[in-house]
């Protein structure tokens, strides 16, 4: 695990042996099943998760029971609640494993110590944000403005295996579209 951490990272600023090693040493492990919770809504969130092994998805569960899908997350992305992280507040979503799972943790501590203390882990971190950042303001946008089939070629032009690990049923509803508009849809 720690040498695709390593790698990870190393994409975005290189590292020296003892600054791994020190980074490494800020991470725990977790293990969790199909279907397990690693935060529930209301909850409270003291970690930021990078996949080892695994598929996650993020979403929101609305007044009528209705769920919203926001993000999913496999080997090499990172997840959890954001706001109830940074800001110290209860979570606002749910992430659930859609398989088991591997998982480095860092807790919120540890990370604010690494960036103080590395500044080539809070670019690292800065980095990361800012593309996370991006990326969601995209996809807002493509729900606002895309049809459906834009959607599509959209996610797969960004991630065709992660649309074959997928159910059809958290695809659509990450598309915004009923299970009956996806089984229209085709590969671009």
């Amino acid at each position: 695990m720690s040498i695709a951490l390593r790698q990870h990272i190393e994409k975005i600023t290189p590292l020296t042996n003892a600054e791994f090693d020190y980074v490494a040493g800020m991470f725990t492990t977790k293990k969790l099943t199909k279907h397990q919770f690693l935060i529930q809504e209301d909850h409270e969130v003291f970690n930021d998760y990078w996949v080892v092994k695994g598929l996650l998805k993020a979403y929101h569960t609305d007044g009528d029971g209705r769920m919203h899908i926001l993000q999913f997350a496999m080997e090499d992305w990172w997840i959890s609640d954001y706001q109830a992280l940074n800001n110290q507040t209860r979570a606002t979503i749910a992430i659930d494993c859609i398989e088991d799972c591997e998982l480095l943790v860092l807790s919120r501590e540890n990370k604010e110590k690494l960036c103080d203390e590395l500044h080539s882990i809070a670019n690292f971190f800065r980095k990361k944000s800012s593309a996370g950042y991006v990326a969601l303001q995209q996809r807002i946008l493509f729900l606002l403005n895309k049809n459906p089939q834009d959607r599509y070629n959209r996610l797969y032009q960004l991630s065709p295996k992660l649309l074959q690990r997928l159910p059809k049923t958290l695809l659509a509803s990450y598309l915004g579209v009923s299970r009956e508009t996806l089984s229209r849809l085709s590969h671009p």
